[in-house]
């Protein structure tokens, strides 16, 4: 029999999936199908929690199309390989998928992409995981946006010239899928055991307030959508729908997510490059011990150490802690704001190749639209401001008050002057060879 194919990636619901929606509205059967990409697995440890949500979630799915009498395929492998054995396997008219905009599942598709038309199969890709796409907002002269209040501004006026752009998909036939009964595989049979850390549930109800609390951590009322967004467990067109009726600022965390993706897109270098050369030079200390303490959450500055606590105990870590944390390993530590990336990107729920990169290079001042690398945060100051009480401290840093608590691994001051002279000297060499 002659079917469709839907390929899971970042997209894991059946409600408002777009590519799934155009499979299911075609003429032919369509399987649902997900690949574990051993390229992105193997670098994983094996009770990684990501991969534990993604097989949940997958499970769930599974469940649903068991009703509609189909299952999902489910492979590991290299998706080039896979493919060539789907092709076998199966009389297959066409892939749908929805796009993925990163360096690397660019060059993924592409490849799957030549492989299946020299079979004579096509491949349809949609936009999903975003409102606007990499080049839809762009200036006047075609060039990409690199800084985000105008970004935003057009993002704003294009959204609400056509407000379909956030129209829900409805109408689907949902009885469209093919008929099968492949065996959902165990986690340890994809090589993965099941993990302490679970993806919390996404919580809506904090959006109309999120303006006044999203600052103080100990507050939590965090949304906790992001790995949400990342895994397309829920539609953004849902979630920016929500935000322009309830909360404006809501709605900007949304628009930088998609900032930064298009960034990604046009500059694909800012993954090992500072999207500003002029930064290249920095002499960065780069103290593998200092580097363990800021990871371990052992600084002396206690709100430092609550943050990466958070974060290793949990794959969260407030907005506001990640903001003092990423600027405390690179402005008051000189350790290269690469290395921390890579920390958040293994332990981060909500790890997103563009957004962590953007923040990151936001933070070292090596960014589009970045800080400037004069502005280096007190982490005392930024305790008295955003966790009074020592709340959140003390929820995280269990031996803030006993001797065992480390002191401080560096003075402010010293180290705001210490960072100012490095940088100021990198700019001088780099301006040099220009």
């Amino acid at each position: 029999m002659k079917i469709n194919i839907f390929w899971f990636r970042r997209d894991l619901r059946l409600e408002d999936n777009t590519a799934l929606n155009h499979a299911l509205n075609a003429d032919l059967p369509v399987l649902c199908a997900f690949i574990f990409d051993t390229n992105i697995t193997d670098e994983l440890p094996g009770d990684d929690p990501r991969i534990n949500f993604i097989y949940l979630t997958l499970s769930e799915i599974n469940k649903t199309l068991q009703k509609a009498g189909s299952s999902i395929y489910i492979l590991k492998g290299d998706p080039v390989e896979k493919w060539k054995e789907l092709s076998v396997s199966f009389d297959i008219n066409a892939v749908y998928l929805n796009r993925d905009y990163e360096p690397y599942a660019i060059q993924r598709d592409n490849s799957v992409k030549e492989l299946l038309g020299r079979n004579g199969i096509k491949l349809l890709s949609f936009k999903d995981q975003v409102i606007f796409e990499a080049d839809e907002i762009i200036k006047a002269d075609s060039s990409p946006y690199t800084i985000f209040t105008p970004y935003k501004n057009s993002w704003i006026k294009k959204l609400g010239e056509n407000p379909s752009y956030i129209s829900l998909t409805e109408g689907v036939t949902h009885v469209n899928y093919f008929h099968n009964k492949y065996r959902f595989p165990s986690i340890k049979e994809i090589g993965f055991t099941k993990s302490s850390i679970e993806v919390r549930p996404y919580d809506l109800s904090v959006i109309p307030d999120y303006n006044k609390y999203h600052n103080f951590p100990a507050v939590d009322k965090t949304s906790y959508l992001s790995p949400h967004l990342r895994f397309g467990t829920v539609s953004i067109r849902k979630i920016v729908t929500i935000a322009l009726n309830q909360n404006m600022s809501f709605l900007n965390e949304l628009i930088w997510r998609e900032f930064f993706m298009q960034i990604l897109f046009h500059f694909p270098n800012v993954v090992t490059d500072s999207f500003r050369p002029v930064y290249e030079d920095i002499r960065w200390r780069n103290d593998e011990n200092e580097f363990s303490r800021w990871c371990n959450g052992e600084t002396g500055y206690p709100i430092v150490d609550a943050g990466m606590r958070q974060l290793n105990a949990t794959g969260y870590m407030h907005n506001r802690a990640r903001m003092i944390t990423a600027g405390f390993l690179c402005k008051h530590l000189l350790i290269d704001w690469r290395w921390g990336e890579a920390y958040f990107a293994n332990k981060l729920l909500d790890y997103e190749l563009s957004s962590n990169n953007g923040n990151w290079q936001w933070a070292a001042g090596t960014g589009c639209d970045a800080a400037p690398f004069f502005r280096i945060f007190n982490p005392e100051t930024q305790q008295k401001k955003f966790d009074p009480y020592q709340e959140y401290i003390k929820r995280w840093v269990e031996d803030i008050n006993k001797p065992s608590y480390p002191e401080k691994i560096v003075e402010h001051e010293f180290a705001r002057q210490r960072t100012l002279t490095v940088y100021r000297s990198g700019i001088r060499q780099r301006m040099k060879t220009i």
